[in-house]
């Protein structure tokens, strides 16, 4: 079996509407996940994620370019590809007639896995996400929180080579989002490979050995989160509310991010003490902080990750 769990090559997909302009939802995206990785795709809404994840997952067909799950081409043979496959769609949804016990062990057996089999990883699964208090109640009686728990428990308990999971802890409690993270790391220490997609810029860090950034259907930039953060051109983020209209006098200091209401600025350790007796001057309150994930993504999209 090929390392490389999934690979694309100019992925492209073009959306056509009768009467309107087409529209390129992915534009020639290129990108590698080894056996046994966790990766992150970020991205603000409309960038691609999803598009990519329903190719990636044989749900859509692409324009043209090519993809491959452990060397099959998902296009041409999907059938070939789809048993190394498990999903998490965003926002799906567990089949309401079912409990989350019903729904896990059916989904397992439909996969094939024997009766024994099926009943042990749905009662682990059920565990780990929290599950077992409400396992024998309809979903339709579940909350939002719980029925996504009951899809990721789906998902994890296949213990499938390769995992995708498009915004698997939206609508989810701290706790819960924990859990799900050590579930997913278990996973890949026992051989699996997972690819999420998540607007928790915290969650991508924690979770993900790369990632990647999207935007506009474009692979902006990949790497590791430390990799990412370097790049910023600084250790120490400043925050200044109210500074927008300043931001030339501040520009020598390093990487300037205007949101509109506020203007960071993204210094090193040994430049902080300048910066900060001009804020004094400028009668400008400021915050310190470490850089983050955050001021990475700010940097290369030059938008918020939630920013339409």
């Amino acid at each position: 079996m090929t390392e490389l769990a999934l690979s694309s090559e100019d992925l492209r997909k073009v959306y056509f509407s009768k009467g309107a302009p087409p529209t390129e939802a992915l534009a020639g995206v290129a990108l590698e996940v080894r056996r046994g990785e966790r990766v992150a795709l970020l991205g603000r809404n409309g960038a691609g994620k999803t598009t990519f994840l329903k190719i990636a997952s044989t749900l859509l067909r692409p324009t043209s370019g090519r993809i491959q799950v452990f060397g099959y081409d998902v296009d041409r043979t999907p059938e070939k590809a789809r048993p190394y496959i498990a999903v998490v769609p965003q926002e799906g949804k567990p089949f309401f007639h079912l409990s989350p016990r019903e729904q896990v062990y059916t989904y397992l057996r439909a996969r094939g896995l024997t009766r024994e089999t099926a009943r042990a990883r749905t009662e682990e699964a059920l565990e780990k996400m929290g599950l077992l208090e409400c396992a024998n109640r309809l979903s339709v009686t579940l909350s939002g929180g719980q029925r996504q728990r009951a899809m990721v428990a789906t998902v994890i308990a296949t213990e499938a080579p390769l995992l995708f999971l498009d915004e698997p802890t939206i609508g989810m409690d701290p706790f819960a989002r924990r859990a799900v993270w050590e579930s997913l790391r278990t996973l890949t220490r026992r051989g699996s490979t997972i690819l999420l997609t998540t607007h928790y810029l915290d969650e991508a860090e924690a979770l993900s050995d790369r990632l990647y950034i999207i935007e506009r259907g474009r692979v902006l930039v990949s790497g590791t989160a430390e990799d990412l953060k370097r790049s910023v051109g600084g250790t120490v983020k400043v925050l200044l509310p109210g500074a927008s209209s300043m931001i030339e006098s501040f520009r020598s200091f390093g990487t300037c991010v205007d949101d509109g209401d506020a203007l960071t600025v993204i210094v090193t350790p040994e430049r902080l003490g300048e910066l900060m007796d001009l804020a004094v001057r400028s009668k400008l309150l400021a915050t310190v902080g470490p850089v983050t994930l955050e001021e990475a993504f700010l940097r290369v999209v030059g938008r918020s990750i939630d920013e339409d």
